[in-house]
């Protein structure tokens, strides 16, 4: 067992691997991680199974055997993603029943180009979280206005969700008011008030879109400050009368979890966002070249417990140099949406290419 992520995972905080491959399935790469790096779920997206269909021979068979002309690109490769989400719940089902369904999961998205359309993103969620049928599977919808209420009616069908595309600390409210108004529901119709759930807040994309407009003294410490204020209404809503209602009736409160933690400054710390985040009840979904990086030479950290004043005090710097924090979360938002709608597209073109 690696010493450094150990520490991490002892700290109380879930180390989740943000990559998935036929490779890392066939060849135990998964349950090594699992095993010796105290991984403990996993998610995915677009762009990386981009990656693993278009860049490797890994998939050509089975896309031979699907490959029949009753069946769309879209619909051919949720039925290879949906097979590989499998086989990774079924590795982390041993993590799932210790945990009490806490911990042990893998996400799977849906289609990008639903980001605003509410009622077909709930359709997705439906339809993929029955194809997979297991317990331990998050379906990913984004925080989007039109995801919101998409969240909240998935939620109380009783659908575990991933809260993705999450920037800043509103963002972050709304996705968790959405939780908690779905489990609310549930408990008002008489039923089970556990539906779990993370939060996913992006971190690095900050730090980039800011580089060339920042000073030296300031560079790489936009995403760490949105995230301690962030953490701050996470905190707040753990302590809120909701959540202790939605306790009280057996519920697991939503779970904060740091996306996009690879650092993309080569001058700084390729575990920057690592250390830095290191808190207990929140998962950290960390690439795997981070991953082996922080078990090379990690170190704990954390800088998320500051007071208000401070992280207000740092707000400030940021405005004197004419960044506009809120403006920036719903760029950054709307933007993340385009590039996963891209990635899709790209895969797509991918398993075209791949039939032919």
């Amino acid at each position: 067992m690696n010493a450094k992520t150990k520490e991490l995972y002892e700290l109380g905080q879930s180390i989740w691997v943000d990559n998935i491959t036929r490779q890392m399935l066939d060849k135990g790469i998964l349950s090594t991680y699992v095993h010796e790096l105290s991984v403990t779920g996993l998610t995915s997206n677009p762009s990386i199974f981009d990656h693993a269909i278009s860049g490797t021979d890994d998939y050509n068979h089975s896309i031979k055997e699907m490959n029949h002309n009753n069946i769309s690109d879209e619909d051919l490769f949720f039925e290879l993603a949906i097979d590989d989400i499998r086989r990774a719940a079924d590795i982390f089902k041993p993590v799932f029943e210790i945990t009490n369904g806490l911990d042990g999961f893998v996400s799977i998205e849906v289609s990008p180009r639903l980001a605003f359309d509410t009622q077909k993103t709930i359709e997705a969620a439906r339809t993929i979280y029955k194809k997979v049928n297991r317990p331990n599977v998050l379906v990913k919808i984004p925080g989007t206005r039109e995801g919101i209420p998409a969240i909240e009616q998935a939620i109380a069908e009783g659908i575990s969700i991933n809260v993705t595309l999450l920037f800043s600390a509103d963002q972050y409210r709304a996705a968790a008011e959405a939780w908690a108004r779905g489990i609310e529901k549930r408990i008002a119709e008489g039923k089970s008030a556990d539906v779990r759930s993370v939060a996913s807040v992006f971190v690095s994309r900050w730090d980039k879109a800011v580089a060339d407009k920042l000073p030296d003294k300031l560079q790489n410490q936009l995403g760490i400050t949105v995230m301690q204020e962030t953490y701050q209404a996470y905190k707040e809503m753990l302590l809120s009368k909701s959540v202790q209602k939605i306790m009280n009736f057996g519920g697991s409160p939503q779970r904060l979890l740091w996306a996009s933690t690879s650092t993309k400054d080569p001058n700084a710390s390729d575990i920057l966002y690592v250390k830095s985040l290191a808190v207990p009840f929140t998962v950290n979904t960390i690439p795997e070249k981070t991953l082996h990086a922080f078990a090379d030479h990690g170190e704990i950290d954390s800088v998320l417990d500051v007071e208000t004043s401070k992280i207000q005090e740092k707000f400030q710097a940021f405005k004197k140099e004419g960044i506009d924090i809120k403006q920036l979360a719903e760029e950054l938002q709307q933007q993340g949406a385009q590039s996963f709608v891209n990635d899709w597209e790209e895969l797509m073109k991918s398993i075209e290419n791949k039939r032919k």
